[in-house]
């Protein structure tokens, strides 16, 4: 802040303050703590002098005034405060809502992808084991459905056969980690186009939501929940203006009226209403690209079943693309569900920081104290001063922009949030301003105003009247956010360098180590190597030089060597033969059989004997 609060002193009040609260039951976080530290400090009526070293007891009654507003319960102030640190804190666009949800996926399946593109597997039950936990990186990648859903594996198990069977493991194993992930993303949304279009065709789909007709449900149910708490805070932040305004021309019907009480109250509905308007752009945005989705949706369906009708094969160059494609709509249909869910949270959370202003005015005292007061809404207020804008010849030295003469004028950037610059000062109120009016250009920045004579007023000591804003942001802390008044007090921040300036966040940025390298030669070399500074070295090589030039080159030739030339001779080596000359036979030569008959004798006296030859012949052997 200054030499009299230091680094060192502020760390020490902040943490001092943070126990005392968390003594007392709240335990709050060390961002609101240091916001509450440099609102009692900015608030003049505390009597802190910043320029000057702060003694023990000064920073014991700084300890106390904080504490005691932290415990405030039933202060407008502090749950303004709390609402935009909790925004701050907690509030994303679209784009960086989606890389943190990519960044916590991509964390989710590290391990899944660490153990698929080390793995080297050789036998084919290792490759299968790869193969399986590919199935399930595809299931989780695509977040249709769960690995425990035995139907939803089934269907991933033959999607991936399809495109990728097992036998291509070999070839995926032999690429680089960096082409294995990059395969794994291309099966993981082939896998989910193919299982989109099965469902379609009603032959599949076990664990995946219509998301489309979801959406259709939920986000004008969503919205129309913002909308209705818009204009609940409309309407409050309008009683409160108009009830203001009364007590401003009439003090003696409201003395019983707190008006410190009444402003922050109209404080708080104002920042809530800012909220809520960037939830419901972002709902609107949000429901506008999930019409869009649906039309290419129902068109690449259509266009894939016309190119897959009564075909039994096709070529994968013609449905891969647009299976890619169903892919990547599925997943903005998934982006917008995550998104919608982000809001309806936001905006659940962000109504708890405005039911103290209702609790203090209820509808009943409301009712009462606006008795035949006229209400006004920003539109009724700027309809009645569309008729009237500054004459720019009543100022000589100031510029003044109007829509018909200035290029980009609804692209300007208004000061105050667009807010009347002439009544935060003077009257404490936060009214619309109407750029038809006018807006004043001074010293590069932009002002508008909620009427003419507003205008004129400011416009004739514009320095004054910001000057007053700024004490009007110290005596009430929470408009530097809600005015956008960072600026102005950021020499007074003490955690200035924790913020992004930019974009008037109070979180503090992500940091990471880096470092830079330089080129000792950053343009190539220009050294000639054949330069001599010695004069002598040059005669001596100039003498060489021309003596060459006294130099012939001779060559002859003999009669035995000029007609010879190279000769080569090839023969065939010689070849294995072999011959056989010798070669076995056998005869087979018939046993003689001869037999005798008439040996024994017979009737007859005389012996006849006869011989028999049974011998079979030669030639039948």
């Amino acid at each position: 802040m200054s030499g009299g609060l230091t680094q060192s002193v502020i760390k020490r009040i902040i943490r001092q303050v943070g126990l005392e609260c968390a003594a007392q039951g709240q335990t709050l976080s060390e961002t609101l703590v240091a916001f509450m530290v440099k609102a009692v400090v900015l608030d003049p009526r505390n009597d802190f002098n910043m320029d000057q070293i702060l003694t023990e007891n000064d920073m014991q009654d700084l300890i106390q005034l904080c504490v005691t507003r932290l415990l405030d319960t039933t202060n407008p102030s502090l749950s303004t405060i709390k609402m935009q640190v909790y925004f701050d804190m907690n509030y994303a666009n679209q784009d960086d809502l989606l890389s943190e949800q990519e960044r916590v996926l991509e964390g989710k399946l590290a391990p899944v992808v660490r153990a698929i593109t080390e793995a080297g597997p050789r036998a084919q039950g290792e490759r299968d084991n790869v193969y399986q936990k590919i199935v399930t990186y595809v299931l989780l990648r695509s977040g249709l459905g769960s690995p425990t859903d035995i139907e939803a594996v089934r269907e991933v198990t033959a999607a991936l056969q399809s495109i990728f069977p097992q036998t291509e493991m070999i070839t995926f194993i032999s690429l680089s980690k960096k082409d294995k992930e990059q395969q794994l993303k291309d099966l993981a949304m082939l896998v989910t186009g193919i299982r989109l279009y099965n469902k379609q065709c009603q032959k599949g789909g076990s664990g995946i939501d219509d998301l489309p007709a979801i959406l259709n449900e939920a986000i004008p149910s969503a919205t129309q929940t913002v909308d209705e708490h818009l204009n609940s805070c409309r309407l409050l932040a309008h009683q409160y203006i108009a009830l203001l305004e009364s007590m401003q021309e009439d003090p003696h019907r409201y003395s019983r009226l707190n008006t410190f009480k009444l402003k922050e109250a109209l404080f708080n509905m104002r920042q809530y209403e800012g909220f809520l308007c960037i939830l419901l752009s972002d709902a609107i945005t949000n429901a506008r690209e999930v019409e869009s989705l649906g039309v290419q949706l129902e068109a690449t369906m259509m266009v894939l079943k016309n190119t897959m009708q009564d075909k039994t094969s096709i070529e994968s160059k013609d449905v891969f693309p647009l299976f890619m494609e169903l892919s990547k709509l599925w997943t903005g249909f998934q982006d917008a569900k995550l998104l919608l869910s982000f809001l309806t949270n936001m905006c659940d959370n962000l109504q708890q920081f405005s039911e103290i202003p209702s609790q203090l005015f209820p509808e009943e005292m409301l009712t009462s104290l606006l008795e035949g007061v006229t209400v006004k809404s920003d539109e009724e207020r700027i309809k009645e001063t569309m008729g009237t804008r500054v004459n720019v010849s009543d100022f000589k030295n100031q510029e003044w922009l109007f829509p018909e003469t200035t290029d980009g004028f609804d692209e300007l950037l208004i000061q105050y949030h667009g807010f009347c610059a002439h009544s935060i000062g003077v009257k404490g109120l936060i009214l619309v301003g109407n750029p038809a009016i006018g807006i004043l250009k001074h010293k590069e920045k932009c002002y508008a105003f909620s009427s003419k004579e507003a205008a004129y007023i400011f416009a004739q000591d514009p320095d004054k009247f910001i000057q007053l804003n700024v004490e009007k942001a110290k005596e009430y802390p929470e408009l530097i956010q809600l005015l956008e008044l960072h600026h102005q007090f950021e020499y007074l921040v003490p955690h200035a360098q924790a913020r992004n300036v930019k974009k008037c966040s109070m979180k503090p940025p992500p940091k990471r180590d880096s470092s830079t390298q330089t080129d000792t030669h950053i343009l190539p070399p220009t050294i000639v190597r054949s330069y001599e500074w010695n004069e002598w070295e040059l005669r001596r090589k100039a003498i060489k030089l021309a003596n060459l030039r006294r130099k012939l080159t001779h060559a002859m030739q003999t009669d035995l060597s000029h007609m010879r030339r190279e000769n080569f001779t090839q023969v065939y080596l010689p070849k294995d033969v072999s011959t056989q000359t010798k070669r076995d036979n056998s005869s087979n030569v018939p046993k003689p059989q001869i037999f005798l008959k008439g040996l024994r004798g017979g009737s007859s006296p005389t012996t006849h004997m006869v011989a028999v030859d049974l011998t079979r012949p030669l030639d039948e052997t």
